[in-house]
């Protein structure tokens, strides 16, 4: 029955509270999401400014993983924070507006890489099988077209 479902899941959700309830857990947890969150900013961060200074990079492969790291950092930021805060301070609550926003931007985040790697898929499609054709199918206008448009239907698929 759908009850015992239930049951069980809020059994199963009360169990893995009480694995962080000691605060040697709580700083543990925390500890891990700061080395882990730390890690992942300074790579994202490391490829962003790599792709921005090196003339070299400015291919459009690089171009749409700039852009993947960008919204990998939106998604990162979005949860990681508050998670960190609730171990460090030992608060399991968030508000409903708070909840809702982190849940917008989770999701638009991860959206918008849905896209992103839909494009590489394609230009890497076209270097592979149209390599004559791969300057005029991704000019550097092209790639700015497609990757706004990422971006703007994200943000469309929220309003409509």
């Amino acid at each position: 029955s759908p009850c015992a479902d239930t049951s069980n899941v809020q059994q199963q959700l009360h169990q893995l509270l009480a694995l962080a309830d000691t605060m040697q857990l709580q700083l543990l947890h925390f500890c891990l999401f700061l080395s882990i969150s730390l890690a992942a900013l300074l790579g994202h961060g490391f490829i962003i400014s790599a792709v921005a200074c090196s003339h070299h990079l400015h291919s459009p492969m690089f171009f749409f993983l700039l852009h993947l790291a960008l919204s990998d950092l939106g998604s990162i930021c979005t949860t990681v924070p508050k998670a960190m805060h609730n171990s460090l301070w030992d608060t399991r609550t968030i508000s409903y507006a708070g909840c809702a926003v982190q849940f917008f931007f989770l999701v638009f985040c991860a959206t918008n890489e849905f896209y992103l790697l839909t494009i590489i898929c394609y230009e890497r499609y076209v270097s592979i099988y149209k390599p004559l054709h791969y300057g005029t199918f991704l000019g550097s206008r092209a790639c700015a077209h497609m990757a706004a448009a990422a971006w703007a239907n994200t943000l469309l698929i929220y309003f409509y």
